[in-house]
């Protein structure tokens, strides 16, 4: 497919046509202190990922996570976008961009300036009562946390990119859950979908209608090892939109690609931003224009 700097003078040719709409995953925050599964800063989680099904059915697993979780959150509440994240906003602000499917539950496109994303799998800082459905702060609920576990403290051998961390069982003896402070009983989770959860029907209609409609799907740090994102890859392909890659490492969606690129998101964003023209969002610049070596 040619070189490096060939395959993005064809990734700023077709990006420069609009109409593109963005899928991004969670290669896209790992500049901004989130680690990712895959990938070269990737992290490997040594158990089992949460489901819904063992969330909600078994109590001291339910226990066991929200203390995971108590500690992993103010990793995920600390992270701030990247030049990643702006450089997505400044193409959408330049009128390029005209939609955002991101998998990711950190809300970072949002914040760097991103309108009407579609975040696919939810958003970690909010929480839901399983019981009346009530939607909370998720900083509202580590307060409550906090005030009924005074001084706990554990090591965090890693955080995972869903707020989650690895703790040690015996770490997690004594801690204590909240239920929901409005209905009084109902179970609260984590507003994102859990492994063995479905995204809202809705969701992901909003999703393929995006797709649909685009000139272009630029793919974002996503490894597309899960059909939760790769579907919408699929679908451009079969109705013969063009479909564009950036990630660092191969993906299971390259095969379907007009052009994939290997680059660092942080660096190769803002260069193809100032490339194709986009403004700056909200007074931030574009950073550094260099893409590769």
């Amino acid at each position: 497919m040619g070189s490096v700097n060939e395959r993005v003078d064809m990734l700023a040719g077709l990006v420069s046509g609009g109409g593109v709409v963005v899928l991004s995953g969670a290669g896209l925050s790992t500049e901004s202190g989130i680690p990712d599964y895959r990938g070269p800063s990737g992290v490997a989680r040594r158990g089992a990922p949460m489901t819904y099904q063992v969330f909600t059915q078994d109590p001291l697993a339910r226990r066991r996570y929200w203390a995971r979780s108590h500690l992993g959150w103010s990793t995920i509440a600390r992270a701030v976008p990247n030049a990643g994240h702006r450089a997505v906003a400044r193409l959408q602000h330049a009128g390029l961009v005209d939609g955002v499917i991101t998998q990711n539950v950190d809300g970072l496109h949002t914040e760097a300036g991103s309108g009407g994303v579609v975040e696919l799998h939810g958003r970690l800082d909010e929480v839901v009562c399983l019981g009346c459905g009530a939607v909370g702060s998720r900083w509202e609920l580590h307060r409550r946390l906090a005030e009924v576990n005074p001084g706990f403290e554990a090591h965090v051998a890693a955080v995972n990119p869903d707020g989650d961390v690895d703790l040690a069982d015996a770490a997690v003896v004594g801690f204590r859950t909240v239920d929901c402070d409005r209905c009084g009983t109902g179970i609260l989770k984590p507003d994102v979908v859990f492994f063995g959860e479905s995204v809202p029907a809705a969701r992901v209609s909003r999703c393929f209608a995006l797709v649909e409609s685009a000139r272009l799907l630029l793919v974002l740090g996503s490894s597309l090892t899960v059909m939760s994102g790769r579907r919408f890859v699929l679908r451009a392909a079969r109705l013969g939109i063009p479909v564009a890659i950036v990630n660092q490492g191969a993906t299971r969606g390259d095969a379907y690609a007009a052009v994939t690129v290997d680059a660092p998101l942080g660096r190769l964003l803002p260069a193809l931003a100032d490339r194709v023209g986009a403004v700056a969002v909200g007074g931030v610049g574009a950073g550094g224009a260099t893409v590769v070596g």
